[in-house]
């Protein structure tokens, strides 16, 4: 067996059809797919059932204990000679599973990621939020980008490595998120040779709504201070910026508010235009994303809803990076202790 696929799942039955769904589209033949329901109330062990024919397919249910432990149990039970991990809510393109060998043939490796994408189908939030989880302009095109501001870590929405390489470095961590990414650091600091395979990319749905979406973020921000902790040197300029970003939104409105007042009392209204200036760089920021979006979603539909998700992004992950910085770092709490309430109930 070449490829074991292992998905982790959490209630999400009607994600896992659309993979497995996908599974069967692969024009290239050899893997396997292991399914982890991680203690679900809402089960997909019927839909896997519907597919045990057409795929060489593993269910197997335990215990919730967090995707980490879940993709160490399913591979336990792989049989491939390389692992690939997936989110339950991607979609595989045809011709994924050809592309990743085909790079493996090429220039073998012990350990690789893809990029992700929008498909069509894709609600025109889910398209913005994509957007804005890939623009160099947002995340500095860490996550698979052709221009980037740091190296790219393979993440487990579309991670792969040697199964005797996984073996070795012990598998995910018990860190309840950014578990990947504590992965992908280990993997380059055991000397172990890593790389992007650009066209084995994914189609990510992400999350659906806002609210969803910034909850999703504020944990990135988290997690990034709880990889800095146990790793000092993984903190990198790109990812100050979005707490910068966020500090800077919230000066310039309180700036403008201040201004508002005091210009109130000095002149009367004919002062009041002075008082939008501190605006201007949240303007331009703004039309910069409405029209990158645009662009590459020829939408502007999609362009005015990537100015949202766009500020949600970084001002959740910034809001949640800052959070963490100061219960860790300002207040010395361990992990546990600044989280249990959010990761570990």
């Amino acid at each position: 067996m070449k490829y074991s696929l292992i998905v982790p799942v959490f209630n999400r039955p009607d994600e896992v059809e659309e993979l497995l769904q996908s599974c069967t589209k692969q024009t290239f033949a050899d893997f396997e797919v292991v399914i982890v329901e991680d203690g679900s109330q809402k089960k997909c062990d019927e839909v896997c059932e519907k597919y045990r024919t057409s795929l060489d397919l593993s269910y197997f249910y335990k215990d919730n204990s967090g995707p980490g432990q879940s993709r160490n149990y399913g591979a336990e039970r792989a049989k491939g000679e390389y692992l690939i991990v997936l989110d339950s809510d991607v979609v595989l393109p045809p011709d994924y599973l050809k592309e990743v060998d085909k790079e493996i043939q090429a220039n073998p490796t012990d350990a690789f990621g893809g990029p992700d994408r929008a498909h069509e189908s894709f609600t025109d939030v889910q398209k913005a939020i994509n957007y804005s989880m890939t623009s160099f302009f947002t995340t500095g095109g860490i996550r698979g980008g052709k221009k980037k501001l740091d190296k790219f870590y393979p993440r487990s929405f579309n991670m792969g490595i040697k199964a005797d390489v996984y073996k070795n470095l012990g598998g995910f961590s018990r860190m309840r998120f950014g578990e990947d990414i504590d992965f992908s650091i280990r993997i380059f600091k055991a000397e172990y040779k890593c790389r992007l395979f650009p066209e084995a990319w994914v189609w990510h749905k992400r999350r659906t709504d806002m609210k969803k979406f910034f909850r999703q973020v504020f944990n990135s921000g988290i997690a990034r201070i709880n990889l800095f902790k146990k790793y000092p040197d993984s903190l990198k300029l790109v990812h100050l910026l979005p707490a910068v970003f966020t500090v800077g939104v919230c000066l310039l409105v309180l700036t403008s508010a201040v201004g508002r007042v005091l210009m109130a009392y000095a002149g009367g209204m004919k002062w009041y235009p002075l008082a939008a200036l501190p605006w201007l760089p949240i303007i331009f920021f703004a039309l910069l994303i409405f029209i990158d979006s645009t662009v590459r979603n020829r939408s502007i539909k999609i362009g005015f809803y990537s100015i949202g998700t766009a500020f949600v992004q970084l001002m959740g992950y910034g809001f949640g990076f800052l959070s963490a910085w100061w219960r860790r770092c300002v207040k010395g709490k361990d992990e546990f202790e600044a989280f249990k309430e959010t990761f570990y109930k």
